[in-house]
């Protein structure tokens, strides 16, 4: 009895450290969209050139995506998760140095290849420490570090920034990842139930590429995760721009839609809990509760045209509670169909998938601001969710044992 309250109690720890590190995640990334309308006009970087910015950042997250999840099953979750936030911290505190769109978008690309192995690191360790039916409410624990993250942001780089400048901010943000490393060597043990017995679950690429379950998830992702991209690199960008928001009232209010995000991850998994009660099965489950919140993600497509700010944040508000609920439950999918050991790999090439959408719906979004306004880009963000959702409900809903998909790879 002794050994196993240890055990449960440590898994608890393991997952925190997934938290912080994707709270610190979080306020890496949003560094630059806090600051963004200082470095904007600082140096007179337009709506497109910006939109470049998050590209490169981008291109780097989708390409590092695909090599960090087989690395992470290669190296383990210790070593391969420590790599990673000490890889994307640097690459933050190099930000300082920036001195124009050109050398910021140069460090955000190196911050993007550091950042790609988070939530392959998470995800795998999630997996690796928790069984199935409790998969999606640590998932939304864990990813709920990424609105706590996004809360703190505006006010934290906005007090930052005023005290010390944007490039003070930069570094204060960097060494927080080191610090997390720090206690993560010293803490971290792999969990006695993976090791040896894991590792032959580890799937070859090739078999991995046959399934029909990974391209279809990869392709929910080009179409869910851009939408949480608009809000974390344009929401300060658009209180300035169409409600003319100081730096001060930024930081006072840009928090809020992030809040509510981490509302979101909560609800995810008491929604799927409460769906498996009411008698459906784990993939079902699932899936009703991503369609449920993504729902709630289409009225912010009314936000451009609504004068009062406060209503707008509130439509925006409603729409970051409804994309983390989904999140939460679309973490825990690969874990109900693959063996532990390719989990990571699994996250990271549908996390490509996200990438390649992110770089796309960024340009757009670049391209209509300058053109015409945010009103359309809202638009298209409301309406994109209900395209993700459908696919993941027509994912293959069935699920194998680990032992069979490291012989078949086939959902």
């Amino acid at each position: 009895m002794r050994i196993f309250i240890a055990k449960d109690r440590r898994k608890w720890w393991m997952l925190s450290f997934a938290f912080v590190a994707t709270v610190i995640n979080y306020l890496n990334r949003q560094t630059l969209s806090v600051l963004a309308p200082v470095l904007l006009q600082q140096f007179r970087i337009s709506a497109t050139s910006y939109a470049r910015i998050v590209f490169a950042f981008m291109l780097a997250y989708t390409f590092m995506n695909g090599v960090s999840g087989r690395l992470l099953d290669r190296l383990g979750t210790r070593i391969g998760y420590g790599l990673t936030i000490a890889f994307w911290s640097g690459a933050e505190i190099l930000n300082a140095l920036s001195a124009g769109a050109l050398s910021l978008g140069i460090f955000q690309f190196l911050l993007g290849v550091g950042e790609a192995g988070n939530y392959p690191a998470g995800v795998k360790l999630v997996t690796e420490w928790f069984p199935p039916e409790e998969r999606s409410h640590a998932s939304g624990i864990f990813n709920s570090g990424a609105s706590i993250g996004a809360i703190l942001a505006p006010p934290l780089l906005a007090w930052i920034m005023l005290a010390g400048g944007w490039r003070t901010a930069f570094v204060a943000i960097g060494l927080l990842g080191f610090l997390w490393l720090l206690g993560w060597l010293a803490m971290y043990r792999e969990p006695e139930a993976t090791g040896k017995g894991e590792q032959p679950d580890r799937l070859p690429l090739k078999s991995l590429l046959r399934s029909r379950f990974l391209w279809q998830f990869t392709l929910s992702k080009v179409f869910s995760d851009p939408v949480w991209y608009f809000y974390v690199f344009w929401f300060p960008q658009y209180l300035k721009v169409a409600h003319s928001f100081s730096m001060r009232e930024i930081g006072e209010t840009a928090w809020i839609p992030f809040f509510t995000a981490t509302l979101g991850n909560l609800a995810g998994g008491a929604v799927f809990t409460g769906l498996s009660r009411a008698g459906f099965g784990p993939a079902t489950a699932r899936r009703m509760a991503i369609l449920i919140f993504s729902a709630l993600m289409a009225p912010a497509a009314l936000v451009g045209g609504i004068s009062s700010a406060a209503g707008c944040i509130a439509l925006i508000a409603a729409a970051t509670f409804g994309y983390c609920g989904a999140l939460a439950n679309l973490l825990a999918l690969p874990g109900d169909v693959f063996p532990k050991g390719a989990v990571a790999s699994i996250w990271g090439f549908a996390s490509m998938g996200s990438g390649v959408g992110g770089m796309i719906f960024s340009l757009v979004t670049g391209w209509l601001v300058d053109h015409y306004s945010f009103r359309p880009a809202f638009v298209l963000f409301g309406v994109i969710p209900l395209v993700a959702a459908w696919i993941v409900w027509v994912l293959p809903r069935k699920t194998e044992p680990a032992h069979r998909l490291s012989q078949t790879a086939q959902v």
